[in-house]
C-alpha cells in the first residue's frame, strides 16, 4: 500500500480539472472537488435533510437485507470476505453491512477509497470506536489510482459503489469504472452497486434544491474551495444554485448559475473567465435509472446482475452484481441497444 501511495497522488491537484473546465464552452467543474474538509461536512448534513431521501433508503436496504447481502457475496466461499469500498466517504451506511460480515467471520478488511481525507479519517476513527474487529486500510486517492494499488488485498473481494455515486458518471465511464474493477480483482470481483431509481421531478428536484439551503452552500462551496487552493475571486453572491431534472438523459443537472455578465481573475492558473448572465457551471450529474438500463450498463462492463435489493418504497436499488465472462470483450455502453 505505501508503494501505491508513493507512486500515485493521494489527493490530485485541481488545477488542471478546474482549467480544462472553466475554459470549456460550456463550463463545468468535475464533482469530486465538493469534498474537500467543509465540503464533506456539508454532504454529512445533506444526508439528514428531510428532502433528500436516497441516504435512507440505501440504508433501509442494508439494515433489511445486510445479512442476505453478505451470504450471497460469501457464496462458494469458505475463506474471509475483504470489502473495498469506491467513494466510501464517511462509510456510516457501510458499517451496517460490516457488522452482518462479522457475523459470518470474526475479523474483516476494510479498504474505503476516497478524495476526502477528512472523510476518510472520520470513518476510521468511528469503525474503529465501533467495529475494532476490522482492519481499515484507507486509501485518499481517485478510483482509477485506488484500483491500481489493490493487489495486496486478500482473498475474495466484495467491492462496493453504493450511494448512487455511479449516476455521476454518463453510461460510457461509468462501464469503464466497473470494467477497471473487473479487470483489478478478476472473475471472482463481486460487486455491490447503488443506484437511485427513476421517479417523478416533484421528488427528484426537491432533494437536489432543499428549502434549507445546504445543498446550495455544498454547490458554492467549490469557488470558496477554487479561492483558497488556486488564487480564485469568485464572489458567491453573484452565484445562485440551481437543480434541474434532464428527461431526456433522465438525471438531475447541479448547475451555478451567474446572476450578471461579469469576470473572474484565477491567479493560481493565471487565468480571467468570463460569465454572461445566465450563464452555468455544470457541476453535478445524478442519473436515475431503470433496470434495464443497469443491465445494460453492467453488461458492457463484463458483469451481471445477480440480484437487486429495493427498499420498502422501491426508491432505490442496490445491486449484487458478478463477473459473468472473463474473456468476453466489454463494450461501451453506447453499444447496446438503449
Amino acid at each position: 500500500m505505501n508503494a501505491a501511495r508513493s507512486s500515485c497522488l493521494e489527493v490530485r491537484s485541481i488545477a488542471a480539472d478546474v482549467r480544462r473546465g472553466l475554459t470549456a464552452e460550456r463550463k463545468w467543474l468535475p464533482p469530486h472537488l465538493f469534498y474537500d474538509e467543509a465540503g464533506s461536512a456539508l454532504y454529512e448534513q445533506i444526508t439528514q435533510l428531510d428532502e433528500y431521501y436516497p441516504t435512507r433508503a440505501e440504508r433501509e436496504i442494508f439494515e433489511t437485507h445486510a445479512d442476505a447481502i453478505v451470504a450471497r457475496a460469501s457464496h462458494g466461499w469458505d475463506g474471509r470476505l475483504s470489502v473495498v469500498e469506491l467513494g466510501a466517504g464517511s462509510a456510516s451506511k457501510t458499517r451496517v453491512l460490516l457488522h452482518a460480515l462479522l457475523r459470518r467471520q470474526p475479523t474483516c478488511l476494510y479498504v474505503p477509497i476516497d478524495v476526502s481525507q477528512a472523510a476518510l479519517a472520520q470513518a476510521e476513527r468511528m469503525l474503529r470506536a465501533a467495529l475494532p474487529s476490522v482492519r481499515v486500510q484507507p486509501l485518499a486517492m481517485s478510483h482509477d489510482c485506488a484500483l491500481s494499488a489493490m493487489g495486496h488485498v486478500p482473498a475474495r473481494q466484495l467491492v462496493m459503489f453504493i450511494g448512487s455515486s455511479v449516476g455521476n458518471f454518463d453510461d460510457d465511464e461509468a462501464s469503464r469504472l466497473l470494467a477497471g474493477v473487473r479487470e483489478t480483482f478478476g472473475r471472482e470481483a463481486t460487486v455491490l452497486l447503488g443506484t437511485d431509481l427513476r421517479k417523478s421531478p416533484g421528488v427528484l428536484v426537491p432533494a437536489y434544491d432543499d428549502a434549507a439551503g445546504v445543498t446550495a452552500a455544498f454547490n458554492k462551496n467549490v469557488l470558496t474551495r477554487i479561492n483558497r487552493e488556486l488564487g480564485g475571486h469568485f464572489r458567491l453572491d453573484r452565484f445562485r444554485h440551481v437543480a434541474r431534472w434532464n428527461d431526456a438523459e433522465s438525471r438531475i443537472e447541479m448547475h451555478l448559475e451567474s446572476t450578471v455578465g461579469h469576470e473572474v481573475d484565477v491567479d493560481g492558473l493565471d487565468l480571467r473567465v468570463r460569465f454572461a448572465a445566465g450563464e452555468t457551471i455544470h457541476t453535478e450529474s445524478s442519473v436515475k435509472y431503470t433496470i434495464p438500463r443497469v443491465r445494460r450498463l453492467l453488461g458492457a462492463a463484463g458483469f451481471r446482475l445477480e440480484h437487486s435489493f429495493h427498499d420498502a418504497q422501491r426508491r432505490f436499488a442496490t445491486h449484487l452484481c458478478r463477473v459473468h465472462d472473463e474473456t468476453a470483450r466489454p463494450r461501451a455502453a453506447s453499444e447496446l441497444a438503449r
